[in-house]
């Protein structure tokens, strides 16, 4: 099956009342291959300003001002995801932006969740094991940042990494010796 990794910046955190400002979604085709399916700003409909978010991914208004919207981009992101597997860090977050497109997926996976059991920092509170930020995920893969965290095409890099990361520790631990 096909994975790709997807990564969205957004004005807010809600996804009832904001939008996404981008998107990034990467095909894997083997170890050292990858095709960016879709690397794109978008311009949101119902914000004119998102200044808490734009401190943390630097995506200005004016920025989206010419980009396409969520809506036309609508048949790319499905043309993308179709049949695939898509690899999300905090896939819930971002799929509550994409319910409609996501469902053409074969899969979807939290590579954040998966991380958390490896990185094996259990919370009491939670009862489970504590969710880790992206940059703490790719540090403790070794993954070299080749620009900031908090865009798209950067955290869809790093959420490659990691899950890579993952695949082989779970081949190595499934492995007969």
């Amino acid at each position: 099956m096909r994975t790709v990794f997807l990564d969205l910046e957004t004005a807010g955190l809600d996804p009832r009342t904001d939008q996404i400002v981008e998107i990034k979604i990467l095909d894997e085709d083997g170890p050292d291959v990858i095709e960016l399916l879709l690397d794109t700003l978008v311009r949101p409909v119902r914000h004119r300003s998102w200044p808490g978010a734009q401190r943390v991914h630097g995506i200005a208004p004016a920025d989206v001002q010419d980009a396409p919207t969520h809506e036309a981009l609508r048949p790319r992101i499905i043309e993308a995801v179709s049949e695939a597997l898509v690899v999300i860090y905090n896939a819930p977050f971002d799929a509550g932006f994409l319910r409609f497109e996501l469902e053409a997926s074969a899969e979807v996976r939290c590579a954040m969740r998966e991380f958390a059991e490896v990185f094996g920092e259990w919370s009491d509170w939670h009862g489970s094991y504590r969710w880790q930020k992206l940059h703490v995920a790719a540090a403790h893969v070794g993954f070299d940042w080749d620009g900031a965290s908090h865009r798209a095409i950067n955290d869809c890099q790093a959420t490659r990494a990691v899950w890579r990361y993952l695949a082989g520790r779970h081949r190595t631990e499934n492995t007969v010796r």
